[in-house]
């Protein structure tokens, strides 16, 4: 069927499929107009009759090909809808109706994808009129039709042919929404380009790497707003940095609103190592998370969350990034200047502190300042395999109002503020961990945490292991151990983690190497099984926090051997009768929690 009086404007900067297009839409009787490269091409090829653009717009091209569409005889012909009104106006300027536009822009991802591109030839290659023939056409998709992707081509004609030149609705909304895609990612190109190249690391920031050092480039940056939401104070940041600094910063943020207490967190590998809050420190507390002899520490509720963040699983938190809610003070400076650790972020560094912590690494260790105002988009975009994902950021907030529903030991009365205090801490420290995990929390800071495990039980019985070997290093004979002198801080830790898991190697160089870090005659005797079972029976208090529900009551029995008296997780498993029973039986509080 021919279609006379519709036009085709085709505009191409890629010309695969060409001539095979044009002339598939020629034999419909459909009028061709085409710009500059796209027209002389189709003129020497002579497969079908073509007029330049300037036929309409009686304006020559100019600016070497800069302007050639961006006229209201183009503009004008697209944008028309099958109103009367705008017949008028269509019609007291003497312009025709444009029916169909083909069009691709010019590859300005490429351009800048080759070393040694300059800006002002980056420049040469963002499209203006091809972005705003797709964007016209695309607004009026209910007429007309844009076709953008070359691969599209054949379905197209096909469709022609099939429906007699009616391309259907449903065709000209996909094609639309394609239009759309592409603008939007050119647009995101170009914006990306001029961040990296004039925002001074202000709205984008190099990275060191990527999750792993062969995974380069890599960057941060931010849209809608005139910078990052932090500054670099010393050192360079790395990708997981990032991921640990940030989430990091979001539970301390999180637990100084909820508890009003200064907060510090240790994250390794983007779950958190420990968490805790400001709670003053024992002398005894201070000697098993060596602090003892840190002067302003208990005048500090920073410094004092730091060492219990720290000392909750020093095996873990050794290179750790910190994560701190308030200004840094010299107390928690001096705590962090003589850890192994990647870096730090905070609301701001006293003075005296900053220049501490900048000499730490030979002036590499990484400082960050959060802008403490800061709030983040509600929604969150991840790209993973070319698919983008998004979701509604994770705003629930944990207070004492998520733990009122009391289901078992409900006749004990209130729960006690500690122990409140102590789930806030646990669950909110779930947030920020890779899901599946379970948390056990002490006198204000986590104790042992299970994070990402596929099992269930595995997670409890992991942070349930931590929870135990941190309860021994408070035993009488590990804090009389001996050190050899100069036994570097990481060796201590090291050789009481074996000791007091019970993973002392039986003979062999292993051996002799934990042996060498204890005076001379000094080496602890092994624990006994019967000193462990005396020792952690005494443990009580603790409470536990499971972001999804126990599946069976052995989460329970395993929880009870550390300590536990309550215990705050969802329901929902067919087994939660079971699991109750277990609590009740058990002398734990078990409160339904309901947020997963």
């Amino acid at each position: 069927m021919a279609l006379k009086g519709q036009t085709a404007l085709i505009s191409v900067y890629d010309k695969k499929g060409l001539l095979d297009l044009a002339k598939g839409l020629a034999s419909h009787g459909i009028k061709i107009l085409a710009s500059g490269g796209t027209a002389r091409m189709l003129r020497e090829s002579n497969v079908c009759p073509v007029s330049d653009v300037s036929a309409i717009t009686h304006a020559p091209e100019m600016l070497n090909g800069r302007v050639k569409t961006l006229h209201p005889a183009v503009h004008g012909g697209i944008l028309a809808t099958d109103s009367e009104s705008d017949g008028k106006d269509l019609a007291a300027q003497n312009i025709d109706k444009i029916d169909y536009v083909i069009c691709n822009l010019y590859p300005f991802q490429e351009k800048i994808s080759q070393p040694g591109v300059t800006v002002a030839e980056a420049v040469e290659e963002i499209d203006i009129g091809g972005v705003t023939l797709l964007r016209a056409a695309a607004k009026n998709h209910a007429r007309v039709t844009v076709v953008s992707d070359v691969g599209d081509y054949s379905d197209f004609l096909a469709e022609l042919e099939k429906s007699r030149g009616n391309v259907t609705l449903r065709t000209r909304k996909l094609f639309a929404l394609k239009a759309y895609e592409q603008t939007a990612a050119y647009d995101e190109a170009i914006a990306g380009y001029f961040r990296k190249e004039y925002s001074n690391d202000t709205k984008y920031k190099a990275l060191r790497y990527g999750l792993n050092p062969h995974m380069q480039p890599a960057a941060a940056s931010v849209t809608g707003r005139d910078q990052l939401p932090f500054k670099v104070l010393a050192g360079a940041p790395g990708y997981v940095n990032l991921l640990d600094a940030l989430d990091g910063w979001q539970l301390v943020k999180e637990l100084k609103q909820n508890l009003h207490l200064p907060a510090a967190a240790s994250f390794k590998h983007c779950s958190p190592a420990g968490a805790a809050v400001g709670v003053p420190l024992s002398d005894t507390e201070k000697k098993v998370f060596m602090v003892a002899d840190i002067e302003g520490i208990d005048a500090s509720g920073l410094a004092q969350a730091y060492a219990r963040a720290r000392g909750a699983d020093r095996m873990s938190s050794y290179g750790d990034f910190i994560a701190l809610s308030d200004t840094v003070d010299v107390a928690t400076a001096k705590i962090i200047s003589r850890e192994v650790s990647d870096g730090c972020i905070a609301s701001g560094y006293a003075p005296e502190a900053l220049e501490i912590l900048s000499r730490k690494k030979g002036g590499k260790y990484l400082l960050l300042e959060m802008d403490d105002t800061y709030s983040p988009p509600a929604t969150e975009t991840r790209t993973k395999y070319g698919i983008t994902m998004t979701q509604s950021r994770n705003n629930a907030t944990i207070s004492a109002d998520s733990f009122t529903n009391v289901i078992t030991q409900k006749e004990t009365g209130e729960t006690p503020a500690s122990a409140m205090r102590d789930l806030i801490v646990a669950t909110t420290a779930l947030k920020y961990t890779q899901s599946n995990s379970v948390a056990y929390a002490l006198n204000g800071q986590i104790i042992g945490i299970g994070a990402g495990q596929q099992s269930r039980i595995h997670c409890t019985r992991l942070a349930g292991d931590k929870a135990d070997t941190f309860h021994m290093r408070f035993h009488a004979r590990t804090l009389r151990i001996k050190w050899k002198p100069g036994t570097q801080r990481a060796s201590k830790s090291n050789a009481i983690d074996l000791l007091v898991s019970g993973l002392v190697p039986a003979k062999g160089g292993e051996r002799g190497q934990w042996e060498a870090n204890f005076a001379v005659g000094e080496v602890p005797a092994l624990f006994t099984a019967e000193e462990r079972r005396d020792w952690l029976g005494r443990m009580d208090g603790v409470v536990v926090s499971s972001d999804a529900f126990f599946p069976f009551d052995d989460n329970v029995f395993r929880a009870a051997r550390s300590g536990a008296k309550y215990i705050a997780a969802p329901t929902g498993s067919v087994q939660d009768q079971a699991v109750f029973a277990a609590a009740e039986a058990s002398g734990i509080r078990f409160i339904e929690q309901p947020i997963r």
